[in-house]
């Protein structure tokens, strides 16, 4: 067996420990049954890395994502950590370890497994079948631009400012990644800003189109107004392929998005960082998009599905394990097909299950499916 990939497995707070575990029982699947070997380590971040060192994460932790081959992180926040310093609050462990590997292209598929359409709060005739990915700008944006201040200005007036900052080479290269990836899909790409009233909206439009016309003049490319694009992900989002927009309008696009397909307990994520040309190797994060929701937390009620794509997402993306990948998705889709549902995704005659019968369930199906003559 070739040398064992690394992986830096970053569960959290709230439901992420929870998720993480499902995880490392599929991983054990992989090495035990032979396909593929990994070697783990185990970090703090978020509010426990708070609570144990005072930090979101630590530099010994940001060594290690750096060293590794890819990084699964679970999910962090909670009420409890609301008061914290602002800098050392939960999601700034996430901020910082997207920013310091450099993680600007933020891949989140929305599929609507054929067993979930009645799940969605969207007629089955609008999400049947749905397959869509939301390509977000992630390093960059309102998130990072400076100045970001609360200002005192006396007689019980502030002055809140942040900052929506883009240069050129960063929407050429989010671009890029859009077009490369609806190459491999259906050919079409919708790009999503505000030009109508805001800069970045006007620069965004033109330099995505400079980048089609020079570099990927096959790929059917169109326009859209972002909050146009909220309302059409709502009223028939099939007529999307691939949609490329900022770190703001990402964030809000993705959400919705998950909505559709049922709930946000089944949406996976993939953060990738620019190719190195030595190695062929790139910094990557895996996550799913649904948070820390506290209040299920040490419950058993969590869904794992969206921590487990999230790591055939990391198979297909870092590993080049595409056939393993589709396996692990169609077991998830097999799982779902026998009517096995976590809470949040309960159906009319749906079997119940906690977090780890559904990820035994999976792996089972996994089991089966890798074993079985093809």
């Amino acid at each position: 067996m070739p040398n064992p990939k690394k992986l830096l497995l970053l569960a959290g707070d709230g439901i992420g420990p929870e998720v993480m575990a499902e995880v490392k029982r599929l991983i054990g699947f992989f090495t035990q049954s032979g396909i593929a070997a990994f070697e783990i380590e185990e970090g703090l971040v978020g509010g426990c890395c708070y609570d144990a060192h005072g930090v979101a994460v630590t530099e010994a932790t940001m060594a290690r994502a750096h060293a590794a081959d890819a990084v699964l992180f679970g999910a962090v926040g909670g009420p409890k950590w609301d008061t914290v310093p602002y800098d050392a609050r939960p999601e700034a462990g996430l901020l910082r370890l997207r920013k310091e590997l450099g993680l600007f292209a933020n891949i989140r598929p929305a599929i609507c497994y054929p067993a979930l359409a009645d799940s969605s709060s969207l007629k089955r005739e609008v999400v049947e079948g749905l397959d869509i990915i939301i390509l977000r700008e992630l390093t960059g944006g309102v998130y990072f631009g400076e100045p970001k201040t609360i200002t005192d200005l006396g007689n019980g007036q502030k002055r809140a400012v942040d900052t929506q900052l883009y240069d050129t080479y960063e929407i050429e290269r989010i671009a890029r990644v859009g077009f490369e990836l609806a190459r491999r899909r259906r050919n079409k790409v919708t790009s999503m800003e505000k030009r109508n009233v805001m800069k970045t909206g006007v620069l965004w439009r033109e330099v995505v189109g400079e980048v089609h016309a020079r570099e990927y003049k096959d790929v059917e490319l169109d326009h859209m107004l972002a909050d146009a694009g909220g309302m059409q992900l709502v009223r028939w989002p099939k007529q999307f392929d691939v949609i490329l927009t900022d770190n703001l309008f990402g964030d809000i696009l993705s959400d919705i998005a998950a909505m559709l397909t049922g709930s946000l307990g089944m949406l996976p994520s993939a953060s990738l960082g620019e190719v190195d040309a030595k190695t062929g190797r790139r910094k990557a994060l895996y996550e799913p998009v649904h948070g820390s929701a506290p209040d299920i937390a040490g419950k058993g009620l969590a869904n794992p599905i969206a921590m487990l794509a999230s790591f055939g997402m990391a198979l297909r993306y870092s590993f080049n394990m595409g056939k393993e990948a589709d396996l692990l998705d169609a077991a998830i889709a097999a799982a779902l097909a026998k009517g096995l549902r976590t809470a949040d995704i309960k159906s009319p005659g749906a079997t119940i299950v906690n977090t780890g019968e559904m990820g035994a369930a999976i792996i089972g199906e996994l089991e089966r499916l890798a074993t079985s003559p093809r």
